[in-house]
C-alpha cells in the first residue's frame, strides 16, 4: 500500500516539530544562497527531475513568482495553469482534475477562491497539494511572516505580535500558528469583521494565548510585531462597507508608538498605501515588508521539501 501524500493545506494540520522543521530549513536554505544569481540551483538541488504545478483561480504576484523561483532553485520545473486555460474552468470536476495532474507532476499548488475546493483535490490526489491562499486560510505567508520575525528579532516563542485590521485568511493562519510555536497573538478588527469564533476557540482549547476584540491600541501596546492586510481582499464585495469600519486600525506612526521601541511592521502585500498602512511606517526602519516578501521564495521552498519528504 502506497504512503498517502503530505499535504500542506493547513498550519493548524502541522505538529509544533514539523512546523520547526519547515521554518529551521527556510533559513538554512536562505542563508547558503547569499549573494547568489536568482537562479541558480540550490548547491545540493534536491529536487531535479521534480515538477511542480500552479493552479491560480486568483491573481498572484509574490506567490506565483516565489513558487516557480523556488522551484528552479530547487533542480525542479514549475508548470502555471491558470484556472480559465484549463479544462476545470470548463466544467472538469476538481478530483479528476487531481487525478490526472497526479499521473503527471510530483506536486500540486493551488490559490483557490473556495477552501472547499482545496480540499476536494486534496482528497483525490496522489501528490502532495498546497494551499497557496484560499478564503478561509493562507499558511505559506505564515510561513514567511513567522521565517522574517525570527531573522529580525530571534525565535518567536514568547513574543507577542499584534494583528490590525480583517480577520481573513492570513489572520486565521497567524491563530493557528500560535497555537503551535507559543508567541502571544492579540487581534483587533472591527466587529463585523472578526476572526472566525471556531477558530479562535479551538487555539485556546490548545492552551494558545489568543485575544480578539476591537481595541487597535489595546492590541498593539507593548507588541514586538505589528501586522496588517489590505481592508478589502480579492473577492470581497462590501467595499464601501469596509472603508467606513477599518480607518481606526490603520497603522499609522502614532498607532506603532503603542508598540515596543524596536517593533516590526509586517504586510503580505499589495498594500493599499494610505488605506491600512501609511508611507511613514510602510517605509520607514522599522518596516520588513521587503523581507517578508523575499522570503516567500524560501519559505516555499521549505514546505516543498516537507511535502515530498525530504525533511
Amino acid at each position: 500500500m502506497s504512503t498517502p501524500p503530505r499535504h500542506f493545506l493547513d498550519i493548524s494540520a502541522l505538529t509544533p516539530d514539523e512546523l520547526r522543521a519547515i521554518l529551521d530549513e527556510a533559513h538554512a536554505r536562505k542563508a547558503a544562497r547569499i549573494d547568489w544569481p536568482k537562479a541558480a540551483p540550490d548547491q545540493d538541488a534536491p529536487l531535479e527531475g521534480y515538477a511542480l504545478a500552479m493552479i491560480f483561480q486568483k491573481n498572484s504576484t509574490r506567490t506565483r513568482v516565489s513558487f516557480e523561483i523556488g522551484m528552479i532553485q530547487l533542480g525542479g520545473v514549475a508548470i502555471v495553469l491558470n484556472a480559465n486555460d484549463t479544462q476545470l474552468g470548463r466544467g472538469e470536476t476538481v478530483e479528476d482534475t487531481a487525478r490526472v495532474l497526479s499521473r503527471m507532476v510530483d506536486a500540486v499548488t493551488i490559490r483557490a477562491n473556495a477552501h472547499q475546493d482545496v480540499l476536494q483535490f486534496a482528497a483525490a490526489s496522489d501528490v502532495p497539494v498546497i494551499n497557496a491562499l484560499t478564503d478561509l486560510s493562507h499558511p505559506c505567508q505564515i510561513i514567511a511572516d513567522i521565517m522574517t520575525i525570527e531573522e529580525r528579532i530571534g525565535d518567536i516563542a514568547g513574543k507577542t505580535v499584534a494583528w490590525l485590521g480583517d480577520g481573513n485568511n492570513v489572520c486565521t493562519s497567524f491563530i493557528h500558528a500560535a497555537e503551535k510555536l507559543d508567541f502571544k497573538l492579540r487581534i483587533a478588527t472591527p466587529d463585523t469583521y472578526a476572526p472566525r469564533s471556531q477558530e479562535i476557540a479551538a487555539a485556546k482549547a490548545a492552551g494558545a494565548d489568543v485575544e480578539a476584540h476591537n481595541d487597535a491600541q489595546k492590541a498593539v501596546a507593548g507588541a514586538d510585531v505589528v501586522v496588517t492586510d489590505t481592508w478589502v481582499s480579492m473577492g470581497d464585495t462590501d467595499k464601501a462597507e469596509r472603508m467606513a469600519a477599518f480607518p481606526p486600525f490603520a497603522v499609522n506612526e502614532q498607532m506603532m508608538k503603542h508598540a515596543a521601541k524596536e517593533a516590526l511592521f509586517l504586510h503580505c502585500l499589495p498594500a493599499h498605501r494610505g488605506e491600512e498602512v501609511t508611507d511613514a511606517v510602510m517605509d520607514g526602519p522599522q518596516s520588513a515588508v521587503w523581507d517578508e516578501a523575499e522570503n516567500r521564495i524560501h519559505a516555499q521552498k521549505a514546505v516543498l521539501m516537507w511535502c515530498l519528504g525530504r525533511l
